[in-house]
């Protein structure tokens, strides 16, 4: 068994690892998924539906790039595969917000149980 030194040493040398721009550009990647969880606090009548679908859209590309390169890069794939599932977390709190029935109207709705409260 491989202590922990050599295969921290074996990490860090490797393909994917801290000394390439292979580990570096989707360890930095993750502040645009960081910051769209923290838009999940917005207003979804804020959030964009164009930006929103570029983030989804290259979450979804860029996690299956990231299994058919050589080597197969598994930091690149979470981050995108995460930017992935917030886009649509985003796109269906707008789409609801847009399309779905308003908050409101169940209250001011009648009870289907026939009660008639005043």
């Amino acid at each position: 068994m491989a202590t922990f030194a050599s295969r921290a040493a074996q990490f860090i040398n490797s393909p994917v690892g801290p000394k390439t721009i292979h580990f570096w550009a989707p360890t930095f990647k993750w502040g645009i998924s960081i910051a769209n969880v923290a838009d999940f606090k917005r207003p979804a009548d804020q959030v964009s539906y164009p930006q929103q679908c570029a983030v989804t859209a290259t979450g979804v590309i860029w996690t299956r790039f990231a299994t058919v390169i050589n080597p197969v890069n598994y930091n690149l794939m979470s981050v995108n595969f995460f930017m992935a599932l917030t886009g649509l977390y985003q796109l269906g709190r707008k789409l609801r917000h847009d399309y779905g029935q308003p908050a409101g109207l169940a209250a001011a709705e009648p009870s289907s149980t026939g009660d008639k409260t005043a």
